[in-house]
């Protein structure tokens, strides 16, 4: 059950930053830590308050802070406490908000952006001219990682459904690909890595689509080692760690107009749990953004 409660409001300590959340989203990892499906690998007490990104100002600064001041327009991902009026994150993983955003779209960019990059630069080492298949390529991460995906030069495919088809083409996927009327494995060879937001069976067709020597990286569960062998693949699981670092490569491609994020509905902070069930029933192409404060 989500409801909300009176808190104190936190400080920040040495190397930590106090921001006023003026908005976060939902995303899928929140309804995980939700259902319990996350406990063994981070467990939580009760009570817990979820949220796993945030655009908002700093409020106040810790003494070892440098890089951010008060005043200044953040955003930021994280693994918990951002539906909240109030969070307190590390310098670190903060970073100023693309100059042509509004607090809505940066709060819409802040997980989609590091987990891009976590796939197609830290994990996948994207080259230009190579070849990746995308499954989700509409939804609010995968709209993202086709964008960054374009912009580092490769050639790309996506799989989704829909209005989701002219939304990836329009965001500038090569190919697109309706998973509910076509089979990615008879139309695709092949690729040098496969982005998997999706899991599952589309996962375990994905391993034959792929050349020897490439990379399959799954946003949502562990792939087989045995087929990762069998195929002569490298298959790998990834936890996007968030980063500053991440945030402004993704800022820059951002206010150069190459990534634009896609926002599915705006609601209130008090409707976290009705905001959750709509992403959990699926379907939806773009983000769930939760307005905290005002702002303007």
């Amino acid at each position: 059950m989500i409801q909300l409660n009176q808190v104190g409001q936190p400080q920040p300590n040495e190397n930590e930053v106090l921001i006023k959340v003026a908005a976060t989203t939902v995303n899928p990892f929140d309804m995980k830590v939700r259902s319990g499906a996350m406990q063994k690998i981070m467990p939580v007490n009760l009570p817990y308050t979820p949220g796993s990104d945030v655009a908002g100002t700093v409020e106040a600064v810790g003494s070892g802070v440098s890089r951010l001041k008060v005043g200044d327009k953040v955003f930021a991902s994280t693994f918990s406490q951002t539906y909240a009026e109030y969070v307190v994150l590390k310098e670190e993983q903060t970073a100023i908000i693309p100059n042509n955003v509004s607090f809505n779209e940066a709060a819409s960019l802040a997980v989609p952006l590091v987990t891009s990059y976590s796939f197609l630069v830290e994990g996948g080492e994207l080259k230009a001219g190579q070849r990746v298949l995308i499954h989700g390529a509409s939804g609010g991460v995968g709209s993202i990682v086709v964008q960054m995906a374009k912009a580092l030069g490769a050639y790309v495919i996506g799989t989704t459904s829909g209005d989701g088809l002219a939304l990836a083409k329009s965001l500038g996927a090569d190919e697109v690909i309706d998973y509910k009327t076509q089979d990615f494995a008879q139309l695709v060879k092949g690729v040098d890595l496969v982005i998997d937001l999706v899991g599952g069976e589309t996962q375990a067709k994905s391993f034959g689509v792929i050349k020897q020597g490439g990379k399959l990286l799954s946003a949502v569960m562990p792939p087989s080692e045995e087929l990762a062998q069998q195929y002569h693949i490298t298959a790998r699981f990834i936890s996007s760690a968030p980063s500053h670092k991440k945030l402004e490569f993704g800022a820059k491609l951002v206010e150069e107009g190459k990534i634009k994020t896609q926002i599915a509905k705006v609601m209130k902070l008090e409707d976290a749990a009705q905001a959750q069930d709509l992403v959990s029933a699926g379907g939806l192409n773009g983000k769930v953004v939760l307005v905290v404060s005002d702002n303007g």
